[in-house]
This record gives C-alpha cells, structure tokens and sequence, in this order.
C-alpha cells in the first residue's frame, strides 16, 4: 500500500508539472534516474530537481523549441515579461512571426512611452498541447499583452495591478455593454476565473489608462501578420475600436478587460 500511495504521488505530480510547465515531468523523471540508486533527504531531492528543470529550461529548451517552430519570445528595452514567471514556466514560446511582429511594433512605438509587455504566450513544444486555462494558446501563435496603466497625474506607467498581470478588470461603466454578465448568466461561471489568478493585487493607485492601451492597440492593428485582436466588448466600443480584426472571443474563453490578446 505504501509503494502504491509513492507510485501515486509520484504520478500525480508527474501530471501537474507536464500541464503547468510541459517540461517539468520530464525533469522529474531525469531526477528520479538521477538519484535512484542513493539516498536523499527531501530537501537535497528538492534542489536537485530544481538544477535540472533549470538545465532543461534555461539551457537545453531554447535550442530544440526551433524544431518545433518556435522560439523564445525576444526582449528588448520596449518589450519584456510582466511577471518572470512566465519565462520560468515555459510560457513565452512563439512562432518566429510571432516575433517579428512584436520586433515590428517595437520599432512602431519607438518614441512612446508605451512598453510592451506580455504575459503567457506558448510552450515551446508540439501544437494542440494546451496552456492552461487558455484555450487557443497551443501553436505558436497566440501572445496576451497588457493593458496600459496611467498614474493619478496621467504619466503612463509599465506596472500593472495584480502580480500576475492578469485578473485585475477594467469593469463596464453603465452606459456601457455588460457582456460579463451576459455570459454568467448563461451559464458561463468560468468568464471572469481570472480573479482568482492575480497573484495579489499591487499598485492600487493606477487606474487604466485609455490613451495609451488605445495608442498601443492602433500599433498592433497596423501589423500585417496580424490575425485578430481580443479585447472586451466595453473596451472595443470605449477605445472606439472599429477594425475589423477587433473580435470578441465568446463566452467559452475568459473575459478581457485585464488583457489583450493578439494572435497570427
């Protein structure tokens, strides 16, 4: 019984590594291998699976994620992650066009005080595997940005209002279209799940900032590669937003007030 409840815990953290990291199994396999013929302390068998995800994710991953089409999303002084979590969780994989465009709207918002900053793109490996809780976020092609924030004297910012960059919502004013509530009340309670994600909530001060997410909203819009651009339907209409690749994404996605999402 004991043999089985190991096997078990062992298997259940197997599963819940692979769906949060895709690599993170696999370093837990090598690990076991690894340390299968000696004895470890839990701290010592801890650490040392932390050095090999480590290997596999800073060392290892970026070389073979180009055989599968993709690559690490690329930095630059205008572009960076909200929260490094994404980069330790394997999450800021795109398509090589993915990165031009992002490359491209750099160089567009040259001049600005806009910053780009994105929040979970892809895995790095093999198309269909999904990132939760997303549902399109599985080929490459997919990449989430942040809204703007302002200061109480109208400076635009680069923080944001939740540690985790998402789940911190811009609400429907109450002239405005509510399809937050549509979508609850058809049965959709999974809409507005990203609450629970925040990570913790900072900045409090900040409040959105309409110029400069509708500033950075126009820039994306003017990209070629670009295929659809979600955003809330209150966003849309007070952004005044009418490109045809502005689309809502339904009530089976998650809403987005706290984010875009931009897509080939």
């Amino acid at each position: 019984m004991k043999k089985l409840l190991h096997f078990l815990s062992k298997l259940f953290l197997f599963v819940f590594l692979t769906i949060v990291t895709q690599i993170g199994g696999i370093a837990l396999l090598i690990n076991e291998i690894i340390l299968r013929k000696k004895e470890f302390s839990l701290l010592k068998k801890t650490a040392s699976f932390f050095i090999v995800y480590g290997i596999l994710t800073f060392l290892i991953t970026p070389f073979i994620a180009p055989i599968f089409g993709r690559e690490k999303v690329r930095h630059s002084d205008r572009i960076s992650p909200t929260n490094y979590m994404t980069l330790i969780l394997n999450r800021n994989y795109v398509k090589p066009e993915l990165n031009q465009l992002l490359n491209q709207l750099d160089k567009d918002l040259e001049g600005t005080e806009i910053t780009i900053n994105y929040l979970d793109a892809n895995f790095p490996f093999i198309d269909e595997f999904p990132l939760l809780p997303h549902l399109s976020h599985n080929d490459g092609e997919k990449i989430d940005l942040s809204l703007i924030y302002e200061r109480s004297d109208g400076t635009i910012t680069d923080q944001q209002k939740s540690m985790s960059g998402y789940g911190v919502f811009e609400n429907p004013k109450p002239n405005e279209t509510d399809q937050i509530s549509i979508c609850k009340k058809s049965g959709y309670i999974q809409y507005d799940f990203p609450k629970y994600l925040t990570f913790g909530r900072i900045h409090s001060d900040l409040k959105f900032s309409e110029k400069g997410t509708k500033k950075l909203i126009r820039a994306i819009l003017k990209q070629p590669q670009l295929g659809k651009l979600f955003i809330e339907p209150h966003l849309k209409s007070r952004l005044k937003l009418q490109h045809n690749k502005v689309r809502y994404h339904g009530c089976r996605a998650v809403r987005h007030d706290d984010h875009i999402h931009i897509q080939l």
